[in-house]
């Protein structure tokens, strides 16, 4: 028999709750089954099952520690449980999986049931045409529409302050209203107070984590909740704090061209590269000819080698109307100046990329053309500012 493990692209980057799960980053619960110990979130488990959030409130109330003994609760299977829970993946040995959807059924996780059988059946057409081949390990992974997303979401909504919440003042009540999230963090921003956790601050920003761990004792407490510490933030608005507080728990975030600038200077400052890359994709959509110099200027200053790249190849394709651009012109010659100890004849990088994207896939004769074309206007345009490369 060979061992095969039936399995697909993710679609879910963050690996953030994958590691809240395996290291257990600021845990707040301990599950024992027979003798096995699982860490585990709170408010990660209420968000993605309805079981989780009432037990939690009820039978589990103020514990910290549960043990689980029913004998038809496997181990290998709770395990996998947790991390589809967490990550939306899941790695089951294939005797395992019967349990797993014992499981399942109980923590009314009825998109996972599905998933089983879905997958189950895949495995058993494939088994039957390849003779000699045996599955040992079912793997699934998130779909295409991303519920995990959408769960850790209700945490970045949990945490808005009650007036920034969709539907505040309205009837019937939002969702949040009747959801515990289990918060052992304030942010103070702006004299708002969002109610968060540790453990996806910690677990996503290396500087939220130097910043709790460190100088947690210069934190003040809240007055409603004194176990709860407050942390002030300066410098940012409660509007690009959303923006970064629903990217911590969700891998996503609303931006537009009018905020990704500021988010795209925050998140830099909360070294958060992934978000970093999604400002990075809405200032690309916003590429023209007044614009693509200081988005390429935003590119290198931040290190978004995918977007300098879409903009040196939007510059090649307007470079015979950019090089009437004085800003242009003196992009270029301060891109040479930025070189050490350059030599008069030296490349320039921004030209070179420029040089790269105009001959790229140049096939036909009137491509050829075209290309010389663009090419000599941005010779002329070098020569023109005491400039040969």
């Amino acid at each position: 028999s060979i061992l095969f493990l039936f399995n697909h692209e993710t679609t879910f980057p963050s690996q953030s709750p994958c590691r809240l799960l395996e290291q257990g980053y600021h845990s707040d619960i301990v599950f024992i089954v027979h003798g096995k110990s699982f860490c585990a979130h709170r408010c990660v488990l209420g968000a993605r099952s309805a079981y989780f959030a009432e037990m939690f409130e009820t039978k589990w109330k103020g514990k910290n520690v549960i043990a689980l003994k029913h004998p038809l609760i496997n181990p290998a299977a709770f395990s996998s449980l947790l991390q589809y829970l967490y990550t939306g993946c899941l790695d089951i040995d294939v005797e395992y999986v019967n349990d797993c959807k014992r499981l399942a059924k109980q923590c009314q996780l009825q998109d996972l049931i599905e998933d089983l059988e879905t997958k189950c059946k895949k495995v058993y057409e494939f088994v039957s045409s390849k003779p000699g081949i045996c599955v040992k390990v079912l793997t699934i992974e998130p779909s295409g529409d991303s519920r995990l997303q959408e769960d850790l979401a209700l945490l970045a909504e949990c945490a808005l302050p009650a007036e920034f919440r969709v539907g505040f003042g309205e009837l019937p009540f939002d969702s949040t209203d009747s959801f515990s999230s289990y918060p052992d963090l304030c942010f103070r921003v702006s004299n708002y107070s969002f109610l968060c956790h540790k453990a996806f601050f910690c677990g996503r920003s290396d500087y939220f984590k130097a910043l709790l761990e460190d100088h947690f004792s210069e934190s003040e407490e809240l007055q409603t909740q004194p176990s709860i510490p407050v942390v002030t933030l300066h410098d940012i608005s409660e509007e690009i704090f959303i923006r970064v507080l629903y990217y911590i728990y969700s891998d996503d975030t609303e931006l537009s061209p009018e905020n990704a600038y500021e988010v795209l200077c925050v998140a830099d400052m909360y070294l958060l590269p992934g978000l970093k890359r999604l400002c990075g994709r809405i200032l690309a959509q916003v590429l023209d000819e007044d614009s693509v110099v200081s988005i390429w200027k935003i590119a290198k200053l931040f290190q978004l080698t995918r977007l300098e790249d879409q903009c040196t190849e939007y510059m090649a394709r307007i470079i015979e109307k950019l090089v009437e651009f004085e800003e242009f012109a003196a992009a270029v010659k301060e891109n040479a100046d930025a070189m050490e100890e350059r030599q008069e004849m030296d490349s320039i990088p921004l030209v070179d990329d420029i040089r790269f994207h105009i001959t790229s896939n140049v096939q036909t004769y009137s491509a050829i053309e075209e290309a010389n074309q663009k090419l000599d206007a941005l010779d002329n345009l070098l020569a023109s500012i005491g400039l040969e490369c």
